[in-house]
């Protein structure tokens, strides 16, 4: 990994405060040799019924690959009798890449400029590996008519997603999300 990448990224992951080690562990084996040229670290806290859970997702772009790591923390259950938690990364290529997809959320529209901060950005990269599909039943566009024609649908892909705001996470991490994801359209786009 490139030094400098190198130390900013273990800092955030510290930063976290969300089983550093376990997660920066997960990503030098994913790593590897390869340098790291952008990366985004989001914790994220939800509830489950009465308790608070915590996800860490890291997303880190090397010259070939994107690399997106996960971290979640489980109760005791029947294969674990006391609390542990998961750390699983995935490697992907750059040229399996097929899609990114940028949305971006913004109080007073009329009044936005750019470059100006954003609310929330909702990124999507898609890379064929997981699908969503979502299915209706079929018609033939005769009101009255009662047969059965089947479904219809829609597969998207649904590789990765992630929801950054700036009241939930600050403006830093949007502007980094915003900014990795801008990196990763270049360099896909650059593909043959």
């Amino acid at each position: 990994m490139n030094p400098a990448s190198a130390t900013a990224l273990r800092a955030d992951i510290e930063r976290s405060g969300y089983y550093p080690e376990l997660m920066s562990d997960a990503l030098a084996t994913a790593l590897g040799e390869e340098s790291v040229t952008c990366y985004v670290v989001h914790h994220e806290a939800t509830f489950d019924r009465d308790e608070l859970r915590r996800h860490l997702t890291v997303l880190a772009l090397t010259p070939s690959r994107l690399i997106v790591g996960h971290t979640d923390e489980h109760p005791p259950d029947d294969t674990c009798p006391v609390p542990y938690a998961t750390a699983a990364t995935e490697a992907v290529r750059l040229d399996r890449i097929t899609s990114v997809v940028i949305t971006r959320m913004v109080a007073e529209p009329a009044e936005h400029r750019v470059g100006a901060p954003l609310r929330e950005v909702y990124l999507t990269i898609g890379w064929s590996s997981v699908g969503r599909l979502e299915l209706e039943p079929a018609t033939c566009g005769d009101p009255t008519c009662e047969a059965d024609h089947g479904y219809t649908g829609t597969l998207s892909p649904d590789d990765f997603s992630l929801r950054v705001s700036e009241v939930a996470d600050g403006a830093d991490v949007v502007a980094q999300v915003l900014a990795f994801a801008a990196e990763v359209s270049r360099v896909t786009s650059a593909r043959p």
